[in-house]
Order: C-alpha cells, then structure tokens, then sequence
C-alpha cells in the first residue's frame, strides 16, 4: 500500500467520526441531517479508494495491459449517491414539516412538548 492509500483511509475515518460525532451529540434536526451526509460521503470513499489502481486501465482485454481497475465499487457508489440524495430530500421535507407542526428543529424542544401534550390528554380523560 502507498502513502496516498493510508492517507484516504484516515480521511475516510475522519469524516465518518465526523458524521457520526454531529449526528450524536447535536439536537439540530437539520445538523443532524448534515452529519448523516458527512458520514455517507466517508462510505463513499472507503468503496472508492481500493477500486482504483494507479496504473489501472478500464477492464478491456488487450495484450498491451496487464493492471485493470474494477469499475463495479464506482457504479454502486453512483448508485448509492443518487439513494442519498433523496434520502437527504426526504429528510429536509421532514424537517420542514415538523418546523410546521412544532416551531422548532430542535430535538429537546419537540420532545418536551410531546411530553406536555401527552401529560395534558391524560389529565384531560
């Protein structure tokens, strides 16, 4: 492996303890939705990484090229970002729906008033 190997290996174990650090300790719905991002995007790279090789051609056979690189890991992250992408606008559409029904993005503030409003239909039975 190559110093340049290692190097996108720490980056891709940065980002998901990025990802994954905002997602926990953030009561930010939307933040929340940006670290599910940042942590997706370091899947992308831990697929990517080892499907190139430097000095790799496409997979066609020729007797002129003996180092082929698999292009399977870059379709199924194509694949995969297209999934993200809309799971990421399904989760914004989300977000804009809870602002509308709690006026707030705020994870503590909306399950506080879940709370208040259960408190309140049970003292009202």
């Amino acid at each position: 492996m190559s110093i340049g190997t290692h190097f996108s290996y720490a980056v891709t174990v940065f980002l998901m303890v990025a990802g994954l650090f905002i997602v926990i300790a953030r009561g930010n719905l939307i933040k929340k939705l940006v670290g599910l991002a940042i942590f997706q995007t370091s899947v992308y790279l831990l697929y990517i990484v080892p499907g190139k090789l430097i000095g790799g051609t496409a997979p066609i056979l020729d007797d002129r090229f003996k180092l082929y690189s698999n292009p399977l890991p870059h379709v199924l992250i194509l694949t995969a970002i297209v999934v993200g992408v809309a799971t990421l606008a399904l989760g914004l559409a989300l977000a804009v729906r809870i602002r509308e029904a709690y006026d707030t993005i705020e994870e503590d503030d909306i399950l506080a008033r879940d709370v208040d409003d259960c408190g309140a239909d049970r003292q009202g039975k």
